[in-house]
Formats: C-alpha cells, sequence, structure tokens
C-alpha cells in the first residue's frame, strides 16, 4: 500500500511544484514569450504615438535613405515628449542607445513579429529587458535620437517579420478607429 501511495503522491507533488515554476514572477517573460508565439500577426494596431490619428502619418516605407538603403518603417512626427506606447502585447528585448536609431527599444509581439521605435528622447523611468507589456504601456518620448539629431522629432516605427521588415502603416490604417488613444472618433 505505501508503493501506491508513493506512486501517486511523487507525480502530484512533482506536478504542483512544476505548475508553481511555471507561473512563478521568476518565468513571466519566458511565459509571454511563449504565448506570443502562439497568437498569430495582428491584422490592425492602434498608432503607437499618443495623440497622432493614422490618417497624419506619411507612407515613407521603402524610401531611399541615402545611397545604400531604404527606409524600413514609418516616421510618426509629434512634439518632442509625446509619450510612444507599445502597439501590442509584447515582451521587451532591447533597450539601447546605439546606431542609427539613436534611443530604441525592440519589443517581440505576436508571431514573433520585432517592433521596433527609435528615435526617442529617452526611455520611460525604469524600462529594462524582459518586461511583459500590455498594448498601450508607455516605453519612452519622441525625440530626435540616432541619426535624426536636428530633425524634427518624430518615432521611427517598424516591423519585422519572418521575412524581415514590412511596412506597418496599412496596419495602423486598419485599426478600428485609427483615431489617437485617448480620442472619440466623429
Amino acid at each position: 500500500m505505501r508503493r501506491w501511495l508513493a506512486w501517486l503522491v511523487v507525480p502530484c507533488l512533482l506536478g504542483i511544484t512544476a505548475l508553481a515554476f511555471w507561473n512563478s514572477e521568476w518565468l513571466r517573460a519566458p511565459r509571454a514569450m511563449w504565448d506570443l508565439s502562439r497568437m498569430p500577426a495582428p491584422t490592425s494596431l492602434p498608432v503607437p504615438v499618443e495623440g497622432v490619428a493614422a490618417r497624419r502619418i506619411a507612407d515613407t516605407y521603402g524610401a531611399p535613405r541615402g545611397r545604400d538603403r531604404t527606409h524600413a518603417g514609418v516616421d510618426i512626427f509629434a512634439k518632442r515628449g509625446t509619450p510612444v506606447r507599445s502597439a501590442g502585447p509584447g515582451v521587451v528585448v532591447a533597450v539601447r542607445d546605439s546606431g542609427l536609431g539613436g534611443r530604441q527599444v525592440w519589443v517581440v509581439g505576436p508571431a514573433r513579429e520585432r517592433y521596433y521605435y527609435a528615435h526617442l528622447e529617452d526611455w520611460r523611468e525604469g524600462l529594462a529587458e524582459g518586461d511583459v507589456l500590455a498594448e498601450g504601456d508607455v516605453l519612452g518620448y519622441v525625440g530626435d535620437s540616432g541619426n535624426a539629431a536636428g530633425t524634427p522629432p518624430h518615432l521611427h516605427w517598424g516591423i519585422y517579420g519572418s521575412d524581415g521588415a514590412y511596412d506597418p502603416l496599412p496596419l495602423l490604417r486598419a485599426h478600428p478607429t485609427g483615431e489617437p488613444r485617448g480620442s472619440t472618433p466623429p
């Protein structure tokens, strides 16, 4: 009888321990990455800059930039310091100040697509790699860092799928309201 009891209790205890470990705060980011990888790519997204309507964004995806590259995103112009928000759920995978993008944040979202937020004036206080985000969470603030220094403040925003960069503007225009966050459509 003790053997049978051991064969029942030990697996139950191991299962409970594994479940507690999986649901621990320590595994929050890996758990979120697992969930995001199982989601489909979005068919619409809200504009990530507070107060900007999709109709105000010019389609600059693919425009020439210098002699050897093209624009791999859209530029969303706004007043310096305007909040930049996560366009959807995700996990922050990089927060850095380097290269063409200057102060930038990389977020992995649904279907493991990567969202690139660049030329930030600054990041929100405490933003760090591994942060799990909900749609609308503040990432930073519109600026002109990197190779945008001296230009009008804007967010360079790009999406990278499994085949590389693609034009994010159709997703912004397909969003149900297409209006800025916090506004009511007429």
